[in-house]
């Protein structure tokens, strides 16, 4: 009995040595991605967004496979999906394929892209003379005395308005709804599209979503980015993001971003992303 008690103890004990170079070497085979299944025109289960084609696109020059771990994005998403170990030490996923350049959470590669907030509009209406921010308030006094503007709480837009002494023109929606499976300004490109509102000020691969829709359905869709000023910061900067000892994959990817420029550039043009130059972030 003692025997059988000792074996079944060393068995165990080499178990705990093997179990973690198992997962490693599984790991080494998939790129494993923290990601919202509804969260268009980034990501979605159908894999249908822009971070979807990345994340396949660096996989496999990487010769690995991707692989999901879906979760709300929501308040604590990193601390439920990058940083979250399971019971037998390893982590849920290893990369977030969109977070804000040098976020406090993570480490993060150099820019995967630069965008900026947008101005986005039908030219029906009266609408025609915008074609910079700054024309919104010599539009006509009708129409700019029914002017709504959809702008989400924290949105830049926001101070914009006031800036421009229209906030009596400002439609606001909530940034968050409680159902995790409603994107991010789905309600405002709903109204806009139904002429509920006639502007909204939106971050830039939302613009392009929209945009991308109403080409779709024969409509021409106006995209205006915002420039940034001292009052006023409306581009930024977007990275990978990944956990904070894990520099050696921070360094492989910020390699790939490099060599895969040319047809990173070319995902995000097809969506329609507005880029601007990474200094005006």
């Amino acid at each position: 009995m003692k025997k059988t008690t000792k074996l079944l103890g060393l068995l165990a004990l080499a178990a705990s040595f093997s179990t973690p170079a198992a997962l490693a070497a599984a790991s080494d085979e998939t790129f494993r991605v923290c990601a919202d299944g509804h969260y268009l025109p980034m990501s979605n289960k159908s894999k249908q967004g822009f971070e979807n084609e990345i994340a396949e696109l660096l996989a496999g020059a990487m010769d690995k496979s991707v692989e999901y771990y879906w979760f709300p994005q929501r308040m604590g998403f990193i601390r439920n999906t990058l940083r979250k170990q399971q019971p037998d030490g390893s982590y849920l996923c290893d990369v977030v394929m969109g977070v804000p350049y040098r976020y406090e959470l993570t480490i993060t590669t150099k820019p995967l892209y630069t965008s900026s907030y947008a101005l986005v509009f039908f030219p029906e209406n009266g609408l025609d003379s915008v074609n910079s921010t700054a024309d919104v308030p010599n539009l006509d006094a009708t129409v700019l005395s029914s002017l709504k503007v959809g702008v989400h709480e924290r949105n830049p837009g926001a101070r914009w308005l006031a800036d421009m002494n229209l906030l009596d023109n400002l439609s606001p929606y909530v940034a968050q709804l409680g159902d995790p499976d409603v994107g991010p300004n789905e309600l405002e490109e709903r109204d806009l599209f139904a002429g509920k509102i006639q502007m909204s000020v939106v971050w830039g691969p939302v613009a392009g979503r929209m945009a991308r829709r109403a080409e779709a359905l024969g409509r021409e869709l106006r995209v205006v980015p915002f420039e940034s000023s001292k009052r006023r910061r409306m581009a930024f900067s977007i990275a990978l993001g990944v956990r904070h000892p894990d520099k050696e994959l921070r360094d492989q990817l910020d390699v790939l971003l490099v060599e895969k420029r040319e047809e990173i550039d070319a995902i995000l043009q097809k969506y329609k992303i507005p880029l601007v130059a990474a200094s005006d972030a």
